[in-house]
């Protein structure tokens, strides 16, 4: 009886299968047809192409050479000289108006010892008073100025902005 517990020992194997003499000449004969018939078609696809030939044929090259002996002499040149007229520029007027002051009122009514109409101290670009609301240059951040009308203003930032505010 046999032990269920053990492995069964394999059976020996066979002698290496060979592949048949006539297998093998049968592949050697297809590949060699394969290749003369890749051979055939290549060297018939020439698209139309000629050869080129080794031998280079000279060519006859004819240098035809003419010269004109009458030149004609150049003539005079003429060269007229042109003056630019300056073309007017713009007149620029700059008109300035000043308020005048009462005969009678003697030393003023202003509370702070300033005129109450154009006294701003800080003018902007076109030279104008500012007003409360406006926005502030870079360089007036954090001054005191007034209004046309006499009103103390500065330059704070609110809303995200620097603005000209009532102080």
């Amino acid at each position: 009886m046999t032990n269920p517990y053990t492995t069964p020992i394999p059976p020996t194997p066979g002698p290496p299968a060979t592949r048949p003499l006539h297998r093998r000449v049968l592949v050697w004969v297809g590949g060699t047809a394969l290749f003369v018939t890749g051979a055939l078609i290549g060297s018939a696809g020439n698209d139309g192409q000629q050869p080129v030939e080794t031998k280079v044929k000279p060519s006859t090259t004819i240098t035809a050479t003419v010269t004109a002996t009458a030149t004609p002499e150049p003539g005079p040149t003429v060269t007229e000289t042109v003056k630019a007229k300056a073309k007017p520029a713009p007149t620029v007027t700059v008109t300035k108006t000043a308020a005048a002051k009462a005969a009678g009122s003697g030393s003023g009514s202003g509370s702070s010892g300033q005129d109450s109409a154009g006294t701003c101290t800080i003018v902007s670009n076109a030279g104008n008073c500012y007003a409360a609301g406006q926005f502030c240059r870079n360089s007036d951040h954090g001054a005191v100025t007034t209004t046309a009308g006499g009103v103390k203003i500065e330059c704070a930032y609110s809303s995200n902005a620097w603005r000209w505010t009532y102080v």
